[in-house]
């Protein structure tokens, strides 16, 4: 019995002495050029397990989140360590398992080893790899052929290359300790969101808030409310934001009760001067500067001086006809949303908030009690070799009326050929400047400027240096979002209706005009519409917002 013991023994220490260890690094390569600055794919391998790592890794130079693979048999772990002393595991039987190829007799040398050509196709992706079984060891650059062999290249569409470019015996191969962290697994949907979200900084602004029309809306400890309930506000401090870096506004919106589609802004309040919009918030719309052109109105708040900065718009958006709360509303072959998604990237005005902290307000106008929720994220996405956001962001106007439910006069100045004018300031010459310019035209009826096209014109000191018309004629792609829209004789529903750059359902996306070179000192600007005149009680007018960016 002893003996037996003891042989048993030694054939488990030979066979552990006889099995050999390879480790495999490869290089990724893009239209047959080497990418530059990568960091390479490194893969562990013996007869019984594979292990998927990258060099900066093994170097202890990762940076946060990174990942790695342990793949024995059939069976393949993910460990994503998110933090320092976050991570996260997952274990996945099946997707080994039910790879396919298409095998051909082609065959190629890689690194001395003769290989083998497997065919697959993945999300209309044409991907070939190229594996050899002259070793008794199998690993590849990723999960995709695990059970061929070695993979020593993996080609996708003929122009993404990740090939071995060394091939090499090892003592012992690194463990993940796999075995006593699986207990801990979650499911795969559930770590690959863990580990997408941990990408990039989430900032959470509202979370499910009303904006209504109400006498009984009332600010919070850390939300805001104002104009009846029409706008809320909170203060939000932003970290320092790595250039290049992309920054997203995200917001979702449902009916809490109103119909109808309604003009929408998100934006931030400028400190930085003696007066602000806070002002105008706090003590009342007749508190800000006033605009005027000679048509007779007084305008609050809405252009620039050397005492004031005009809101920074960061969205325009519309909400649809009711969704959510009227989707009891049945027609036929018509599935209603269940919200809205806007999204906007505003990367371009990072200089602005960037390690600062700000007042972050969304208006939804409306006089409904019930109104609208939402919800709103700010997103920042790092990007390595990003290009270089602007680093002035000056706001120069806002028409938008969103203390409309508080006594703040609608965009209607555009019915003199003033139009809107101001003069602004630059200290040092600007390179590369450009005016982010938003327009929506409103007037809700048969001949309203809503409904018709109107050419929208830039001067810059007293020289037209753009001009364009506005317009969406896509709104019929919305016709889901909008149940409580209106059904006309004619086929149509309303939130069909081409508009003056704007649909129900959607985001109305800035228009960039190239100023060039502009140099230090003061210079006007001119926007000229040629708004439609009133009819009875009906009345145009132009929602605009301008910033200017450069270097």
């Amino acid at each position: 019995m002893k003996k037996l013991i003891f042989l048993l023994m030694a054939l488990a220490i030979t066979n552990a002495i006889a099995q050999t260890n390879y480790k495999i690094t490869y290089t990724k390569s893009s239209n047959g050029s080497v990418i530059e600055n990568q960091d390479l794919v490194v893969v562990f391998s013996n007869e019984t397990e594979s292990i998927l790592t990258s060099e900066n890794i093994i170097k202890g130079k990762a940076t946060f989140p990174y990942e790695q693979s342990w793949i024995k048999g059939m069976e393949y772990f993910q460990v994503a360590n998110l933090k320092a002393n976050q991570s996260i595991f997952t274990k996945d039987s099946t997707s080994i398992a039910k790879q396919s190829f298409e095998f051909s007799n082609e065959k190629r040398q890689i690194q001395g080893f003769v290989c083998k050509k497997a065919k697959t196709i993945i999300n209309s992706n044409t991907i070939e790899l190229w594996y050899t079984n002259d070793v008794k060891v199998k690993g590849a650059p990723t999960i995709l052929g695990q059970n061929l062999g070695l993979v020593l290249e993996m080609v996708r569409n003929g122009n993404f290359v990740v090939t071995a470019t060394k091939v090499e015996k090892v003592k012992q191969i690194p463990s993940l300790n796999i075995q006593e962290k699986s207990k801990k697994t979650i499911d795969l949907i559930t770590y690959r969101d863990l580990l997408w979200k941990s990408r990039f900084t989430t900032i959470s602004v509202f979370k499910e808030e009303i904006i209504n029309f109400s006498d009984a809306s009332k600010s919070n400890d850390s939300i805001l409310r104002f104009a009846n309930g029409t706008i809320i506000l909170r203060k939000i401090k932003f970290p320092e934001i790595a250039k290049g870096s992309q920054v997203f506004v995200d917001l979702t919106e449902q009916s809490n009760g109103d119909a109808y589609d309604r003009t929408g802004s998100v934006f931030m309040i400028p400190m930085d001067k003696k007066t602000s919009f806070l002002d105008g918030l706090n003590n009342g719309a007749k508190t800000l500067p006033i605009f005027e052109n000679g048509n007779g109105k007084q305008y609050q708040g809405i252009v620039a001086d050397e005492n004031y900065s005009p809101l920074l718009e960061l969205m325009r958006f519309f909400t649809p006809f009711g969704i959510k709360q009227y989707n009891h509303i049945q027609l036929k072959d018509k599935t209603w949303e269940e919200q809205v998604n806007y999204r906007q990237d505003i990367s371009e005005l990072t200089s602005a908030f960037s390690g600062k902290e700000m007042y972050v307000g969304t208006f939804i106008g409306n006089y409904d009690k019930g109104g609208h929720k939402v919800s709103m994220n700010i997103t920042i996405h790092p990007e390595e070799n990003g290009v270089d956001k602007s680093n002035l962001v000056l706001p120069l106007f806002n028409t938008t009326n969103v203390m409309e439910m508080a006594g703040q006069e609608y965009g209607t100045l555009f019915n003199s050929d003033k139009g809107l004018t101001l003069t602004f300031t630059l200290n040092k010459d600007l390179k590369k400047a450009r005016l982010r310019y938003i327009t929506t035209g409103h007037g809700g009826w048969e001949n309203g400027d809503e409904f018709v096209p109107k050419k929208n014109s830039i001067y810059l000191d007293e020289k037209e240096v753009f001009h364009f018309t506005p317009w969406r004629e896509d709104c019929g792609s919305y016709r889901l979002y909008n149940p409580a829209s209106g059904n006309f004789p004619n086929g149509l529903s309303s939130s069909d209706y081409s508009r003056s750059n704007w649909c129900p359902g959607m985001v109305t996306n800035p228009i960039y005009v190239d100023l060039g070179e502009l140099k230090a000192g003061t210079h006007t600007l001119q926007v000229k519409i040629p708004q439609g005149t009133p009819e009875g009680t009906s009345f145009s007018a132009w929602n605009i917002s301008g910033v200017l960016i450069g270097d």
